[in-house]
């Protein structure tokens, strides 16, 4: 993508009602809608998390299925998302907004159980062992999650990397957790949820073209 393309992009989310951007002194002394996005909404309605949510398929394609609960699609790369914001607001989509940070922030942008559910959808493996800091499911993340989410909250990791499922599992069975539903091929094995099915993100199509086993994990941290 081009840079006159990205300042387009990021030019429009400024104007887009359903993306929230603040700066980074904003959220480390105390962002508004931290436990009360309810207010952004305007309801009490469940809140999801596509956390590196990239193009946004995953927060749209859910919120499409589930007007009753409300979807943010959490990202630092902008003109990504601006996909994902277009199309919200093309088709009339009230349930769902994109928040642009940095996915470490995550606890200081979401209140204590504000959350009931996350997604992290192809999230980069980090497979170098100097990279594990930034594994989106290590233990420091695992942290942050537990604390935003409701005590009965969800996590679903859904990606194409091996490594970073096998990690996932292990580290999960390691620490206790509980996992509720474990996959290492979703198309071929049957019992996959069908949200894990249905919405299939742009790059997610790429591996799949290329013959790779797509793999989901959903758990509950404890």
């Amino acid at each position: 993508m081009g840079s006159k393309n990205k300042l387009k992009r990021f030019k429009e989310n400024e104007t887009f009602s359903n993306v929230v951007q603040p700066k980074r002194d904003e959220v480390m002394e105390g962002f508004k809608y931290k436990g009360n996005w309810a207010s952004f909404f305007g309801n009490n309605n469940p809140i999801v998390l596509e956390l590196g949510c990239g193009k946004g398929e995953y927060a749209v394609g859910l919120a499409k299925r589930n007007p009753s609960k409300n979807y943010i699609g959490v990202d630092i790369k902008g003109a990504r998302f601006w996909r994902g914001a277009k199309i919200a607001l093309e088709e009339g989509l009230k349930n769902v907004a994109f928040l642009r940070s940095q996915i470490e922030l995550v606890d200081l942008l979401f209140g204590e159980n504000e959350v009931s559910e996350i997604w992290i959808t192809f999230p980069d493996p980090q497979i170098k062992y100097k990279r594990t800091k930034h594994r989106m499911t290590n233990p420091d993340f695992l942290k942050k999650y537990k604390h935003i989410l409701k005590p009965d909250g969800v996590v679903n990791l859904k990606t194409d990397s091996e490594f970073m499922h096998g990690y996932t599992l292990g580290l999960l069975q390691g620490l206790g957790q509980e996992i509720i539903y474990s996959n290492h091929d979703v198309y071929k094995n049957e019992g996959a949820p069908l949200e894990v099915l249905e919405i299939q993100t742009f790059y997610e199509n790429q591996y799949l073209e290329k013959g790779k086993p797509i793999t989901y994990i959903q758990f509950r941290i404890r």
